[in-house]
């Protein structure tokens, strides 16, 4: 069988991980020669980075004046689980997941908080569930985008504004690339080494006034650990709010976030950054609708994420072979890129169907997508070559 010879262009930047997520472009480690490093975060100079870090958040997300946005702990995790702990028990709760880190909070709900009044909605890999039979009456938690599965709600239109319970949304994957409509979201969480490629371990989470109302006059039946703890004497902790965060921040990574959203400002903001991760979609989308032996894990088009892009291979004789065969198969291909250095960090995720998982975010610079689209091509020529060897 003759194997076509390798492209001849690589991608500048081969760090195509869906997180840690690539540096912005140009990023060195000079832009934190700023950090205050070696001082207290509680220090004028920390309180007035965090708060600053805060204030340029809320302006590039559009981020309502009267919704709190906090550093917290633990990453986009930290922060999902401080609302699950702090808000839900007052009433029923809807959980709906559609991939791994949904299911691990619908896990969470039912095995750790043991609530009672829990209803399911899922789907498998690939597929939303039906978002109409949710009861907005009833507290509500969902992923906006799935970084697993490259699945996403296309917008909010399925939450009403009149909605008794309260809606809490992980979004780590979808802030900064995805439009987000806070009048529909009572609490948001994120990540910043997303979208915005920052360093990981610190989240972010971000309140509704119905939110901080829920905090104020419900008390869990469980004890909560202090770095959970949002209230004091029944009344929100605002220092959390403005830049006093629960425990000691790394002033670097405080740094690298700022940078990554002064970059952000300088390309537009929230139009800039999702115009670049469409683009970068774009790129890879066009590449799947005309290559016959790879297609997307979301099956709707208006359900496909443009960050975290989830491909399958859908080669009939990769399709007939058992499911570590096929899982081989698709590691095969990121080897032979990682070790051609060509694209780092692409395998599907452990827990989801075997395939490819590229990050298209904005940090990606749609060059680099274009270049690697080739060496796909190359890369599953070169394992079928193997596979027919072995056959």
């Amino acid at each position: 069988m003759t194997v076509a010879p390798k492209p001849d262009l690589r991608p500048a930047n081969p760090n195509f991980s869906s997180g840690p997520c690539a540096k912005r472009p140009g990023w060195s480690l000079e832009a934190l020669a700023d950090a205050p490093l070696g001082r207290s975060h509680r220090a004028k100079i920390g309180k007035t980075k965090l708060q600053y870090a805060i204030d340029v958040t809320r302006e590039i997300l559009q981020v309502p004046a009267d919704w709190r946005i906090g550093i917290v702990p633990a990453s986009d995790t930290g922060a999902v689980e401080m609302a699950l702990w702090s808000l839900l028990g007052q009433r029923g709760v809807d959980m709906v997941a559609w991939e791994s880190f949904g299911s691990g909070w619908v896990t969470d709900v039912v095995k750790q908080l043991k609530l009672q009044d829990v209803r399911k909605f899922e789907a498998d890999y690939g597929k939303l569930p039906d978002l109409s039979q949710i009861d907005f009456n009833r507290d509500v938690v969902f992923t906006w985008n799935g970084t697993t599965s490259g699945v996403r709600v296309p917008n909010a239109d399925f939450i009403p504004a009149d909605r008794e319970g309260l809606t809490i949304c992980d979004a780590t994957s979808a802030a900064f690339a995805q439009r987000l409509d806070f009048q529909k979201l009572d609490v948001v969480t994120f990540s910043w080494q997303k979208v915005l490629g920052g360093e990981a371990a610190h989240g972010m989470l971000i309140l509704s006034p119905r939110a901080v109302e829920r905090l104020e006059t419900y008390t869990p039946a469980w004890p909560l650990p202090k770095i959970f703890r949002m209230t004091k004497g029944g009344k929100l902790i605002e220092g959390i709010f403005k830049g006093e965060t629960i425990n000691t921040p790394s002033m670097l990574c405080v740094e690298d976030y700022i940078d990554a959203l002064e970059w952000a400002k300088s390309i537009g903001g929230l139009d800039g950054l999702i115009a670049r991760a469409d683009a970068n979609f774009a790129v890879i989308d066009a590449f799947v609708q005309k290559t016959p032996w790879i297609d997307n894990l979301a099956v709707e088009p208006a359900t496909r994420s443009n960050t975290s892009v989830c491909l399958t291979i859908v080669d009939p004789e990769v399709t007939a072979l058992d499911a570590d065969a096929q899982a081989a198969f698709a590691k095969g291909i990121a080897t032979l890129l990682d070790k051609e250095g060509v694209a780092y960090d692409i395998g599907a995720y452990r827990d989801a169907p075997a395939g490819l998982r590229i990050w298209a975010g904005a940090t990606v610079e749609t060059a680099d997508l274009e270049k690697l689209m080739p060496w796909l091509d190359w890369a599953f020529a070169q394992q079928k070559a193997a596979l027919k060897a072995a056959a």
